[in-house]
């Protein structure tokens, strides 16, 4: 009888490989690295993983040329244990023996002993000829590491920044938190210094710090009581966009996780808020980030589990004087957080973003009381999806008038304000603020 393999990091980093392009599953769903016992396991798995979505098509080239021979389909494990191998030695600080060695090894483990000497070679060919390879890759569009559908997308939008757009793509984004200023902020920021962080406040927009080095949420002092949450500096503007004031009626559409939800809250606890989430699943994790900030006994908090495109199933008649509209979309502009959007999105499901984005805008623009404020957000760069989307809505809508940013931060748009990756260290974002008149 055969032994079932005992869980490794490499191993696990195939598994979560294997969801997302196979399967077709984000990595935030994937469990696999949580049947590792050791966090430094758990914390390589997602390394690996993480670096082979990063650079997927870039290492497929590479293991194309190398390989004496295309491997079989049935044999997608062996490929990407090459491409694990030569993600390691090429963009990683592993020691070059141990990215050999270990991925050569990993083949008996998943029961294809014939495999050891097959990555052992392409491995050590890579270490040899690593110059003449990078050299050649160069002159490729796959350095570039990203569908060339995408690529193409980029070009067309942003033609004199798409290179710098897909290089920032390519990084790892920092850790950024909201510090809660319900709570003192400077004593929050010295809880983290106390336990080992360096803590540096952004340059433009108040409350959020970046912490070294990187942690999971449960080593951040301050989280499990609602100090300070995980939320990158571009998504806390919208908070401070909305132009909050006690009394007014808020609806938050579309609000899982809930990280905008919170920020309202803290902003303005004198706000009536209804945050509206279709899935029910996304709802419960709402609840949880607002019962972990203390928010969710708030009064005239509402959650409800619903349809924001189909208001007449939830809506009470009363208007709204803010709406924030975190829109579903094709969420490029945070691939340098989550490589595996790169591999799982495609041109259909962008139009599909785009087409229930205007069922949204169209929908909830009639809650808006007149004088009040929509607030349009995404986190994509694709202009389908936001200048021009809110150019074809103002057409549409003669009431709406699009309100100008005073903004130390993104780039001015036709209508809007946009942040690309990487620029002041944020995640790419799109904001159109809509009035409607009376």
């Amino acid at each position: 009888m055969n032994k079932k393999p005992v869980a490794n990091a490499r191993l696990t980093a195939l598994k979560m490989l294997a969801g997302v392009l196979d399967c077709r599953q984000n990595l935030a769903e994937s469990e696999q690295e949580n049947t590792l016992a050791d966090a430094r396991d758990r914390a390589f798995a997602r390394h690996l993983a993480f670096g082979v979505l990063r650079w997927l098509n870039a290492l497929e080239w590479l293991a194309g040329g190398l390989l004496k021979k295309p491997l079989r389909k049935k044999d997608r494990d062996i490929e990407r244990l090459i491409l694990i191998g030569l993600f390691q030695l090429w963009k990683s600080d592993s020691a070059a023996h141990a990215a050999v060695n270990e991925n050569a090894e990993s083949a008996r483990k998943v029961g294809k002993p014939w495999a050891v000497p097959v990555i052992n070679a392409v491995l050590r060919r890579f270490q040899r000829e690593r110059t003449e390879w990078i050299a050649r890759l160069d002159s490729k569009d796959e350095r570039y590491a990203h569908p060339f559908w995408l690529l193409d997308a980029f070009k067309a939008d942003w033609p004199e920044d798409w290179q710098s757009i897909a290089a920032a793509n390519n990084e790892p984004g920092a850790l950024w938190l909201r510090l809660n200023q319900q709570f003192d902020q400077e004593e929050t920021s010295k809880g983290l210094a106390a336990a080992g962080f360096h803590v540096q406040p952004h340059a433009v927009i108040p409350g959020a710090v970046n912490v070294s080095p990187a942690a999971g949420v449960g080593d951040l002092p301050g989280f499990a009581s609602g100090r300070l949450s995980v939320q990158d500096p571009a998504a806390q503007l919208a908070a401070g966009l909305l132009e909050l004031a006690p009394g007014q009626r808020v609806l938050d559409a579309c609000a899982a996780p809930g990280g905008k939800t919170g920020h309202i809250l803290e902003s303005e606890p004198g706000v009536a808020l209804t945050a509206v989430e279709l899935n029910q699943a996304r709802m419960e994790r709402v609840k949880e980030n607002l019962s972990r900030l203390g928010l969710a006994g708030t009064a005239q908090l509402q959650l409800i589990t619903g349809d924001s495109s189909a208001p007449d199933t939830w809506w009470d008649g009363n208007p709204f004087d803010r709406i924030l509209l975190d829109a579903p979309c094709s969420a490029t502009g945070v691939i340098r957080r989550h490589p595996e959007i790169k591999w799982l999105r495609n041109p259909s499901q962008v139009a599909d973003a785009a087409a229930r984005q205007v069922r949204l805008l169209t929908s909830l623009w009639p809650l808006l009381t007149p004088g009040g404020i929509l607030l349009y957000a995404t986190c994509s760069v694709l202009q389908v999806e936001n200048s021009r989307q809110i150019q074809r809505f103002l057409a549409n809508h003669p009431d709406a008038e699009s309100l100008e940013f005073p903004a130390t931060w993104g780039r001015k748009q036709d209508p809007g304000q946009q942040i690309l990756p990487g620029e002041q260290d944020l995640d790419g974002f799109y904001y159109a603020r809509l009035r409607k008149n009376p």
